[in-house]
């Protein structure tokens, strides 16, 4: 599938109105992702978008976990991917779950209508995608019985987010630390320990070696776990106190 450059408006805090091109790009599992020219960085990796949150936040983040009930936070929520394998994963478990996910630039309704997620992972998931990205912004919404999302448009460099409910799990999806530098910073994930339950789980699909030492730093006890296809590692942080 070649590359689809689409314009699409994004509106952040101060409503502004800011355009950026995106290119549309199928993976190797069939699934698409979204390319940004500017940063050179995919939204997911190419070598399976659906394959990797799988691996990454499902498998290694929202299931290592053992509560009984279960808050994710996600920084880059994006093209709502992890949230809609997630609210699948809970339906699935029979799992209550709130789900936190935070986005600087969300995206149009034009491009979400390109993503074609439900068509791979079941056509009973189309509902759930919709209601997802319908869902309020800034309001706790039910999706499911087990599921409900609260989307909020923050800018994790600048905003807190103390005033949120203590998570159990947080899937980490910012643009890697070699593109997007500021997220990975110390002050940020010391601001994400600090609002983490005690054996709370942090999901990475990078292993790099800054990453490592700035979650040891604010209390996680780090493992390194074999990486979705394409990627040889990825981190998982277990909050030890």
């Amino acid at each position: 599938m070649a590359h689809k450059i689409i314009q699409f408006r994004i509106i952040a805090m101060s409503n502004s109105i800011f355009y950026m091109n995106l290119e549309l790009v199928q993976t190797a599992d069939g699934s698409v992702t979204l390319f940004n020219p500017e940063l050179n960085e995919q939204y997911h990796s190419v070598n399976g978008a659906i394959t990797e949150s799988k691996h990454v936040y499902i498998n290694h983040g929202y299931n290592s976990h053992q509560g009984k009930k279960k808050t994710v936070f996600e920084v880059g929520f994006g093209t709502g991917l992890n949230t809609l394998l997630t609210a699948l994963e809970a339906e699935h478990t029979r799992t209550p779950t709130i789900y936190i996910t935070i986005e600087k630039y969300p995206l149009s309704e034009e491009l979400v209508s390109q993503l074609n997620y439900p068509e791979l992972i079941g056509i009973k998931s189309a509902s759930v995608f919709d209601a997802i990205h319908l869902a309020q912004w800034g309001e706790t919404v039910t999706i499911s019985e087990y599921f409900s999302v609260h989307k909020i448009n923050l800018d994790l460099t600048t905003e807190k987010i103390s005033h949120l409910p203590l998570f159990d799990i947080i899937y980490f999806d910012a643009f890697g630390p070699d593109k997007q530098p500021e997220m990975w910073d110390l002050k940020i994930i010391k601001n994400i320990s600090e609002n983490t339950n005690k054996g709370g789980i942090f999901s990475t699909y990078t292993a790099k070696g800054l990453v490592k030492r700035n979650l040891k730093e604010v209390g996680f006890l780090i493992e390194k776990l074999p990486g979705p296809p394409g990627k040889r590692e990825m981190l998982r942080g277990t909050k030890k106190s």
